[in-house]
């Protein structure tokens, strides 16, 4: 039986090719997924491992803020705290180091970095040992307004050394390039920016304290352990203050990365893999299911001449896992260009992957044939033991598929008919059985040949003949035609559901800044809004004559309640005045230092009303309690906290705005007003400057950037679907070789032969497009309900993109029935006519 299942396998090799082509997609992205994890992984854990080599120790504070979007921040230090370190035996030197946020801008007046990677500014650290970046051009910097910029920020903004630039701090600061590093080896950790003043500089512009640091590198002395160092270091330091080892740096680097990128990366593209493997199931699950009906016959001649049902089945399971196998490891070897093009596509997107080379784990590779080989074999369950169960009477009748389904010929009907009298004679009861599963199967049937029906309507007026035999072929067997469509449905419901969702969400923030903005312009940090603007550029646009208003909205990391995130803070009072925040309760008037507003959700969430109190922790560590003075229902522009101003600049050294809204002085033109605000911004790094119009319909633009990313990805399981039709078609043709010789012995031309076949693969196309819309519809609509917490309020159907969907879903239906149609026309009429 084991050489009967290879011969089989190889005698029907084009027959399983889509099926191959299947598995081999999806396990080819799954491989490439968990690849491009692990060279992601390697990648930072030796380059942080070598950047850190030097470093045996760094004292620091305890005080850690984390938020959502990177790895958090840690409060400062007494810069005094040098000196103690410095004085402790055993240390061969320590350098201060200074941590903060940097806008380069480029020769081109455009902030240098790609949408998401930090963009950072520090000091140089003298000591070569203790500094992660190595000088490749220049030299350091010695004067306040000298800087190092590493390689791949120097590249992107098209500077050199000798250049003069402006560095958002968020004040911009006017410097000369003086030199040009690597990070270790590498131009950058990703798309990440550096700007490193000197000491003195980064104190000044970074830091805006000279009695603060971010921390200490230390380096000890040769022969003493970096347990041995830090347990030196620890009596020296004060309160707050604590000391680790660089290799425990080193993993924590890498783990804050696992945390607040990898493993959100990994999670989403393996969901969109496994995704394109159920897709994939559905395809070799037809494949399967049409080959074992046409091979029915073969199977009942094995029965008669001995074999059993566990062998028919062992063949049938072996033809599987072979085929399983052999796509799973092709697959294994694709996921190498997977990987790249993922990675190529990031980077296309403005998310910017470290470099490196690809680095292949043994248990993802495990994980991704594993999965290739289980779900194969998996969908070809059911149709191998639909193979045993083929009674060794059916050997003397031809058992095609078209016959199951109501399309055989006159021999096979009336071979039908004598087995259903024996079977009345002599097995009523299993009969009886047979008639309630068809009973059972009938609702699905008739919908999808109704469904069918309709779709394919408009063809024998369009194309006469050629679409009426078309639509009689995607009619007759509605089995058939539903497990094409199949898996085009679960492709098209995901693309569906997310398009709803997405637009839905889009749709809540643009109405979200309609309903709330009344100014006339907005200053903006970046398509994402960056909190990178100067808080004094609002106070500059406010002293402009054209201007009435001008008011900034910040933001920054700080823990509320407990809870680390990155949180709003203005001058409530005067935000008010051109945002609608659509107050509850309190007053916005009152706010202070003393007090904060919330959004009336998160009031509800945490118990929280007027007069209650609430403990804060500011990016400097100082702790504060404020309590609740106002409740607002808007949360779109201001978020879920609103902090106050006055309080934040005390205790955050980089304070900054994401938008400054300005209102117009009375009788002041639109276009006068604008053009006064960009000659004033230019001078601060000449951020973007919009309308009130332009700031709404950009409102939803990182979603609409999220969504093409998507699509991107959910394109290779439509492609998959699309394979699973053109191989149904494909099997099909085989199918019905005797019915398409007699109509080219009757006179259809080839190329009406290519029509008919191409039109039924538009036809199930459609079908499946059209059914995958009609059950993402509802998906969404659920998702969009439980999806209050992202800001979703309107559910919103986007009738043109989903009527493009339908569209290309009928465009793919003619690529897919190609292959079938020239296969199809190529039959030899006389060897057709003559086919069993």
């Amino acid at each position: 039986m084991r050489r009967i299942a290879l011969n089989g396998l190889w005698a029907h090799k084009r027959r399983l090719a889509g099926t191959f082509l299947s598995v081999f997609l999806g396990v080819a992205f799954l491989a490439g997924t968990l690849m491009l994890g692990d060279t992601l992984q390697r990648n930072f854990e030796r380059l942080f491992g070598e950047v850190t080599a030097g470093t045996d120790a760094v004292v620091r504070s305890t005080t850690r803020i984390d938020d959502d979007a990177g790895p958090g921040q840690r409060a400062p230090i007494p810069a005094s705290t040098l000196a103690r370190v410095r004085a402790v035996d055993g240390v061969a030197a320590a350098e201060p180091s200074i941590e903060g946020r940097g806008t380069l801008i480029g020769a081109d007046g455009r902030a240098v970095g790609r949408d998401g990677p930090p963009k950072l500014a520090g000091n140089w650290i003298a000591d070569p040992r203790l500094n992660p970046y190595r000088l490749a051009e220049g030299r350091a910097p010695r004067t306040g307004d000298e800087v190092v910029v590493n390689r791949g920020a120097a590249d992107d903004g098209g500077l050199r050394v000798g250049d003069e630039a402006t560095v958002r701090t968020p004040e911009p600061v006017r410097v000369r390039i003086v030199g040009i590093a690597t990070f270790g080896s590498s131009s950058g950790v990703g798309a990440t920016t550096f700007t490193a003043f000197s000491t003195a500089g980064a104190a000044r512009h970074v830091m805006k304290r000279p009695d603060a640091i971010s921390s200490v590198v230390v380096r000890g002395e040769p022969g003493l352990s970096q347990a041995e160092l830090v347990a030196r270091l620890r009596p020296a330091l004060g309160s707050g203050i604590e000391a680790i080892a660089g290799d425990r740096l080193a993993a924590e680097r890498v783990d804050d990365i696992d945390q607040t990128f990898l493993d959100g990366l990994r999670t989403v593209l393996v969901a969109f893999a496994g995704l394109a493997l159920l897709v994939g199931a559905f395809t070799i699950h037809n494949t399967f299911a049409i080959v074992a009906a046409q091979r029915a016959r073969e199977s009942a001649l094995l029965r008669a001449v001995g074999a059993t049902r566990r062998q028919v089945l062992g063949a049938a399971l072996t033809e599987t896992a072979l085929l399983a196998a052999v796509a799973s490891l092709a697959g294994l070897v694709g996921g190498i260009a997977i990987a790249s093009a993922l990675k190529a596509m990031f980077d296309a997107f403005g998310f910017a992957l470290p470099a490196g080379g690809l680095e292949v784990s043994a248990t993802s590779a495990l994980i991704a044939v594993a999965a290739g080989v289980v779900v194969t074999l998996l969908a070809g369950l059911a149709p191998a033991l639909a193979a045993s169960r083929v009674p060794p009477l059916a050997a003397l009748r031809d058992a095609a598929l078209e016959g199951e389904e109501g399309g055989a010929s006159v021999r096979q009907r009336r071979s039908l008919t004598a087995l259903a009298r024996g079977a009345r004679a002599g097995g009523a009861r299993a009969g009886g059985a047979r008639a309630g599963r068809s009973r059972r199967r009938r609702p699905l049937t008739a919908l999808v040949r109704g469904a069918t029906a309709l779709i394919a309507a408009p063809l024998p007026r369009l194309r006469g003949t050629v679409g009426t035999l078309a639509r009689r072929n995607a009619i007759r067997s509605p089995r058939r035609t539903a497990r094409a469509a199949s898996a085009l449905v679960v492709g098209v419901t995901v693309v569906t559901a997310i398009t709803v969702v997405g637009f839905s969400l889009q749709r809540s923030l643009d109405d979200s800044a309609a309903r709330s903005f009344d100014g006339d312009l907005a200053v903006t940090g970046g398509e994402f809004e960056d909190a990178s603007l100067p808080p004094a550029l609002a106070r500059e646009l406010a002293a402009l004559p054209q201007v009435a208003t001008a008011v900034g909205l910040g933001s920054g990391s700080a823990r509320v309640d407990g809870r680390n995130g990155v949180y709003a803070n203005a001058d409530a009072a005067a935000l008010s005045r051109l945002v609608d925040l659509d107050l509850r309760a309190g007053s916005l008037d009152a706010l202070g230092r003393g007090a904060l507003a919330v959004s009336a959700d998160e009031a509800e969430q945490r118990g929280w009303r007027v007069g209650s109190p609430v403990a804060v922790v500011y990016p400097d560590g100082a702790r504060a309690t404020l309590r609740v003075g106002a409740v607002y229902g808007e949360e779109g522009i201001a978020g879920d906290v609103l902090l106050p101003r006055a309080a934040w600049e005390r205790h955050a050294p980089q304070s900054a705005d994401r938008t400054i809204f300005v209102s117009l002085a009375p009788g002041v033109g639109e276009a006068a007003g604008k053009a006064a605000v960009e000659r004033v911004a230019e001078r601060w790094g000449a951020p973007e400057t919009q309308t009130r119009q332009e700031y709404v319909d950009a409102a939803g633009d990182g979603v609409r950037m999220v969504l093409s990313i998507v699509y991107v990805l959910l394109a290779l399981a439509v492609v998959i679907a699309l394979l699973g039709i053109a191989n149904t078609l494909a099997l099909a043709t085989h199918e019905r070789t005797r019915e398409l010789g007699l109509l080219r012995a009757v006179g259809q031309t080839r190329g009406q032969l290519r029509a008919t076949v191409r039109w039924e693969a538009v036809v199930i196309a459609l079908l499946g497009t059209t059914g995958g819309i009609v059950l993402g519809l509802p998906i969404a609509f659920l998702l969009t309900r439980l999806g209050d917490a992202v800001g979703i309020e309107t559910f919103a159907v986007p009738v043109a993109q989903l009527a493009i969907v339908l569209v290309v879903g009928g465009l793919a239906g003619v690529l897919a029935g190609v292959r079938p149609a020239r296969r199809a026309a190529r039959l030899d009429v006389l060897r057709a006519i003559a086919a069993e």
